[in-house]
């Protein structure tokens, strides 16, 4: 029992702060970058853009399973809570019944797709069981959490449904409909932070190689169309009713 207590405890702290791992990433990119030799993608700019596109669309497959699971949920489920463990019902159907934690494996993907970027496989290997680590942690605590909650009901869901990886073999259809606006309102923060992600990796690539900072047009288009669009949303969240929903967290 002191084992159950303790990870439940350490998992909790680690909830807590799960939003500082971007800037883990960003600090553990640096050396790696430094370390990896690009040779391979200097002279092969094919290569170069199939890499890319491919990294892009990992990241971007973490987004969609992120807004899936935000955008059809109700207020009172788990996937709203940011600082302690919150639930006033469970989500069993949608995304939530071929997945436990769709929004941690939305993070996996949404975040992998960055650590690719830097070529370098022992990164991707390290980060995958540094974030399998933290993680699981968290899950523990999340679902002690939910079985001390809804009992029954919630081990009935778990034990059909796996915690990580999706199935699709007890699939129930969501009666809750999409939503843009809680998308909108919930994930322009994470999106920036990919795209601040790939365009930080790129930058670290271009001053090793010569240790001179060359920045482009095209980064300012990237970072000021990424940083507009989240303060026009920030704004109309903070300030305006536009993106509000009553029955939406």
């Amino acid at each position: 029992m002191a084992l159950i207590h303790s990870l439940e405890k350490n998992g909790n702290f680690l909830f807590k702060y799960r939003g500082q791992i971007p800037i883990v990433l960003f600090a553990m990119a640096i050396p790696v970058v430094y370390f990896t030799k690009y040779q391979f993608i200097k002279n092969d700019d094919t290569l170069f853009w199939v890499l890319l596109i491919i990294c892009s669309l990992i990241s971007f497959i973490g987004q969609a399973i992120r807004a899936i699971a935000i955008g059809m949920s109700s207020k009172y489920t788990s996937g709203r809570n940011t600082k302690e463990q919150v639930a006033d019902e469970l989500n069993t159907k949608g995304i939530y019944s071929t997945v436990r934690h769709p929004l941690y494996l939305g993070n996996y993907f949404m975040w992998i797709g960055i650590v690719m970027y830097t070529f370098n496989f022992w990164f991707i290997i390290l980060v995958s069981l540094l974030f399998w680590l933290y993680y699981e942690r968290i899950m523990f605590a999340e679902e002690r959490f939910l079985e001390k909650k809804f009992g029954a009901e919630y081990v009935d869901w778990s034990m059909t449904v796996p915690p990580f990886w999706p199935s699709g073999k007890n699939y129930v259809k969501t009666p809750i409909p999409f939503s843009m606006k809680t998308i909108l309102r919930r994930e322009y923060s994470g999106v920036t932070a990919t795209i601040i992600g790939f365009l930080f990796v790129d930058l670290l690539r271009n001053f090793f190689e010569d240790y001179s900072l060359e920045w482009n047009s095209n980064y300012t288009i990237v970072l000021v169309v990424a940083l507009s669009i989240s303060l026009i949303l920030r704004t109309l969240k903070h300030k305006t009713k536009l993106l509000f929903e009553e029955d939406r967290s």
